[in-house]
C-alpha cells in the first residue's frame, strides 16, 4: 500500500508546520491487528499412543513430586497421618502407665517364661524340638505356630474385642504372642550356623557394609507400631487404623517389605539351610499379612481403603513410579518425626548390643 506524504517546502516552511508535517506522516501508517484466534484445536498437545506405554512410568514419575500447595497434593487425604507426635498434646500420665505397663509386661515375661525355674519356655522349645532333630524343621515349626496364633487372634479381633472389650483383647493378644515370638528369636540365634552352610561370602569385601545398610533399612519398615506406642500397650484405645502417609506412601504393607529386606541379608550373612528355613517361614508368614491386613482394612474402612488402596502399592515405589502416589515436595518431612527418629536409634542399638543378646540367648539353652 502506497501513502501520499504531505510535503513542505524547505523555504517556505516554518517549524509549527513542519511539526505537522511528521504528525500527519506517522498517523497515516497503517497499524496491523492479529486475527482473533477462534480455532485452537491445533493447540491442544496428541495423546500418547497406546505403544507409549513402556515409557509411560518414567514420564509420569517425573509428575509424582510436587509442590506442597498443588492442589492435588493432600486435599483428599483419607487416611491417617502417620507417625505425627505432636509434644504439645501428649498426656504425661498416659506415659507413666505406659512405663508401669511395660515394665510389668517384662517382669511377667520373665518370670512366666524365661526364668529357668519358674517359666516355660524351656519346655515349650522342647516340645517343639521333639518334633524333629532337624534344626531348619524346627525353624519352621516354631514359626508356623507363632503365625497360626499371631494372625489368627489378628483375624478374630472385631469378635474378640466385642465379647472381651478392646483393652483386654489387646492384652491377651501381646501376652499369647510376645512369648511364642520370644522364642523364635532366641532358637534362631542359638541355632542360626547349624545348618548346612551353602555358601561362606562374610570375607568378601563389601559384604558386611551392604548387610549392615539393608538391616537398617529393613527396621525403617518393620516397625510402623511405633506409630501408637499408647494403643500397642493399652493405654489408649486400639484402633485398626488406616495410615497414609510417611512410609506407607511408598508401601502399603512395609512390614512385610522390611521382613523381606532383613531376610535376605541375613542369609547372605550366614548362607546355611537353616537361615533360608527361617527367611522362607518368615517371608511366607508376611505374605499371608499381606492379604489378611487389607481383608481386615477392607472389611473396617470399606471405600475409603478401596481409595487409598488405589493409591499406594504392596510393591515399593510402584505406585509412585506409576503417577498413583503424587509426593509432595517436602515428603522428606514425614520421616524427620519421633517415632522415626526412636526406631533409628533401637536400630542403632541394636547393631552395637548383638554380642549381649547373642550371650543372653546362649544362656537360656533353647
Amino acid at each position: 500500500m502506497t501513502t501520499c506524504l504531505p510535503i513542505c517546502h524547505p523555504l517556505s516552511c516554518t517549524p509549527q508546520r513542519k511539526l505537522q508535517v511528521i504528525v500527519n506522516s506517522v498517523s497515516s501508517i497503517p497499524i496491523f491487528r492479529p486475527t482473533r484466534i477462534t480455532h485452537t484445536k491445533f493447540l491442544k498437545s496428541p495423546p500418547f499412543p497406546s505403544t507409549f506405554h513402556p515409557f509411560s512410568p518414567i514420564l509420569l514419575s517425573r509428575t509424582s513430586l510436587r509442590d506442597a500447595d498443588d492442589p492435588l497434593v493432600g486435599k483428599d487425604l483419607i487416611g491417617e497421618d502417620s507417625a505425627a507426635f505432636n509434644l504439645g498434646n501428649q498426656n504425661i500420665v498416659s506415659w507413666i502407665y505406659f512405663s508401669i505397663i511395660l515394665g510389668f509386661v517384662l517382669f511377667l515375661l520373665d518370670v512366666a517364661w524365661i526364668d529357668g525355674s519358674t517359666g516355660f519356655g524351656k519346655a515349650y522349645i522342647n516340645a517343639v524340638s521333639q518334633f524333629s532333630d532337624s534344626h531348619e524343621i524346627v525353624m519352621l515349626i516354631l514359626i508356623l505356630i507363632f503365625a497360626t496364633v499371631h494372625s489368627g487372634l489378628a483375624s478374630l479381633r472385631d469378635t474378640g474385642e466385642k465379647l472381651i472389650g478392646k483393652r483386654a483383647y489387646r492384652v491377651l493378644f501381646a501376652a499369647v504372642s510376645l512369648p511364642l515370638s520370644l522364642s523364635t528369636i532366641v532358637y534362631f540365634i542359638n541355632h542360626r550356623y547349624d545348618g548346612l552352610q551353602l555358601w561362606q561370602l562374610q570375607s568378601t569385601p563389601g559384604v558386611h557394609q551392604f548387610v549392615w545398610l539393608a538391616n537398617f533399612i529393613s527396621f525403617l519398615f518393620l516397625y510402623p507400631s511405633t506409630f501408637n506406642l499408647l494403643e500397642v500397650a493399652a493405654v489408649d484405645k486400639p484402633k485398626l487404623h488406616l495410615w497414609e502417609t510417611g512410609i506407607m506412601r511408598i508401601t502399603r504393607h512395609p512390614q512385610m517389605v522390611g521382613q523381606v529386606i532383613w531376610c535376605l541379608a541375613h542369609t547372605l550373612w550366614i548362607g546355611n539351610t537353616v537361615a533360608v528355613s527361617a527367611s522362607i517361614g518368615l517371608i511366607g508368614h508376611h505374605l499371608f499379612g499381606v492379604w489378611n491386613g487389607d481383608r481386615r482394612l477392607a472389611k473396617q474402612h470399606g471405600d475409603a481403603f478401596e481409595e487409598l488402596k488405589r493409591r499406594t502399592s504392596v510393591i515399593p515405589f510402584a505406585a509412585i513410579l506409576d503417577g498413583r502416589q503424587i509426593l509432595p515436595q517436602d515428603y522428606y518431612k514425614e520421616f524427620i518425626r519421633l517415632p522415626y527418629l526412636t526406631i533409628t536409634a533401637l536400630t542403632l542399638g541394636a547393631y552395637f548390643m548383638h554380642p549381649l543378646m547373642q550371650v543372653g540367648s546362649f544362656e537360656l539353652h533353647w
